[in-house]
């Protein structure tokens, strides 16, 4: 089993890495960790460095507990729930894991633009955490 979890180092994405690291176990599966920077080239180089090495930093810890885990900082200057779902159909991916932000009335209705977007267009089951 493939599991996507779409991490950007906030707390509702280490949220969803623990829930992906619980799945990962049980059905022994691999965690595809990626992070979607918006803008592309034009990030400031700190920017991509700091979230490289978060990246690199949540693998060595998945790796250090046993887990088959994998990469990915993606900079193709889409919008992050459309990389998102391209990443999953492109890697095969067999569920995808998102935190969810707590928000106004209006925004629980809608979860925000980018789960909402992995939600409806995602090639898998989309499991949420907030």
């Amino acid at each position: 089993m493939k599991i996507l979890v779409a991490y950007d180092g906030s707390k509702v994405a280490k949220d969803a890495l623990r829930l992906a690291i619980q799945h990962a176990g049980v059905f022994k599966g691999t965690i595809l960790l990626v992070r979607s920077m918006v803008g592309g080239p034009e990030i400031p180089r700190k920017e991509f460095d700091d979230a490289e090495k978060d990246l690199q930093q949540q693998e060595l810890m998945l790796k250090g507990d046993g887990l088959a885990c994998e990469t990915l900082l993606s900079v193709r200057g889409l919008e992050a729930g459309e990389d998102m779902v391209r990443i999953a159909a492109e890697k095969k991916a067999d569920e995808i894991i998102i935190g969810i932000q707590r928000t106004s009335k209006v925004g629980k209705l809608l979860f925000g633009s980018t789960a909402q977007y992995i939600i409806i267009n995602a090639p898998c089951p989309v499991v949420t955490v907030r």
